[in-house]
């Protein structure tokens, strides 16, 4: 095994923490059989991986990062599920996925870009009637987000909260111990250290505000 394919591993390893959260998501959801799930800001697809054992359906998901989307490739391969998930390079600003054409939408971490309010009315229009939204953004005013929810023409099914702590416990600590072993393990390969290099800089953001960092998962439902 190459030491970048080592240190791709350890990455995915303290992402993959945060899947409990994803599997308590999906299970808020009504049972569906096989549903079409379109997985707004998917990066290397670890979260869209999951939901696709989670649901047995087929994905789409998308993002503009093209060197996340060659890794996320290589794992559809790996896991023979090139025929359930595809991964597409397109900005969440410019889809044009036919009207009523999943039954889910998902996005973990990526609405911010958008804007909450925004985002909720903008990809409506992409969920068959009746269907499911699942968003994970950061905490902000729950109740200003509660009422943009409704307003937008969605029941809320249900929600739940990642206070700073679980954040620290279950990413950032690990994160950081996984900056100080590859750091020393890998210092000739810039590409590495430049990988390296933002994982520090989302720490140290964590570090000045933890507040900041504690995030919700809003399951919802089209009115």
């Amino acid at each position: 095994m190459t030491g970048h394919k080592r240190f791709q591993l350890g990455k995915d390893q303290i992402r993959k923490r945060l899947l409990k959260y994803t599997r308590k998501a999906f299970r808020m959801l009504p049972q569906m059989d096989r549903p079409r799930i379109l997985d707004i800001g998917c990066g290397a697809g670890i979260p869209t991986l999951e939901l696709a054992r989670l649901s047995q359906g087929e994905i789409i998901g998308i993002d503009i990062d093209q060197p996340a989307l060659d890794e996320f490739n290589r794992k559809i391969k790996r896991a023979g599920l090139t025929n359930r998930i595809r991964a597409v390079n397109c900005s969440m600003f410019d889809m044009d996925f036919p009207d009523e054409s999943f039954d889910i939408v998902w996005s973990e971490g990526s609405i911010y870009a958008i804007g909450f309010e925004r985002g909720l009315r903008e990809w409506k229009r992409f969920l068959k009637p009746g269907g499911l939204i699942v968003v994970h953004d950061e905490q902000g005013n729950v109740e200003e987000k509660l009422k943009k929810i409704f307003n937008c023409g969605y029941d809320l099914l249900d929600y739940f909260m990642l206070s700073k702590e679980i954040w620290w416990a279950e990413y950032f600590a690990p994160l950081e111990k996984w900056i100080a072993e590859s750091g020393t393990r890998y210092t000739d390969d810039p590409k590495i250290l430049e990988e390296l290099h933002q994982a520090q800089v989302e720490l140290d953001m964590f570090n000045r505000n933890p507040e900041r960092n504690s995030s919700i998962y809003f399951v919802m439902k089209k009115r």
